[in-house]
């Protein structure tokens, strides 16, 4: 079976998260998926996160964006079965990371993105990460 390239994205359904400088932790704003079970209709969709090039970002420190799902939009949780994506800096900048990934069957309704920096990042300010539903 041919593979598919998933390229179409909906602007209702991308989310844009600033990036905290510091030793910050923040939550994106959560993409309803529209239904309390999206599964088997998820399966024709990917999540596209971006962290976008840091011009300043300190050697070795890091930004650490992870899924997180909620079945009511308020309690919200790392989904186990997807890696985090992390950013590293080096030679003073942080390099752009971008990860495209299926959710698994036991995703709930509510999805959005956590982002954490580490403790001395001093990564750019006016930077956001893209959380995006691809079709």
């Amino acid at each position: 079976m041919a593979s598919t390239t998933r390229n179409v994205t909906d602007a209702l359904l991308t989310v844009s998260t600033a990036i905290p400088t510091q030793n910050t932790n923040v939550n994106g704003t959560a993409i309803d998926l529209g239904q309390t079970s999206p599964w088997p209709v998820m399966d024709d969709v990917e999540v596209l996160v971006t962290l976008p090039a840091q011009a300043s970002m300190t050697n070795g420190q890091t930004v650490t964006a992870t899924l997180q799902d909620s079945a009511d939009n308020s309690s919200f949780a790392a989904i186990s079965a997807l890696a985090t994506i992390v950013q590293t800096g080096a030679s003073s900048a942080g390099p752009a990371v971008t990860a495209r990934v299926s959710l698994p069957s036991s995703v709930r309704r509510y999805l959005r993105i956590n982002i954490a920096s580490s403790a001395t990042a001093g990564v750019s300010t006016a930077v956001s990460a893209t959380l995006s539903l691809v079709f």
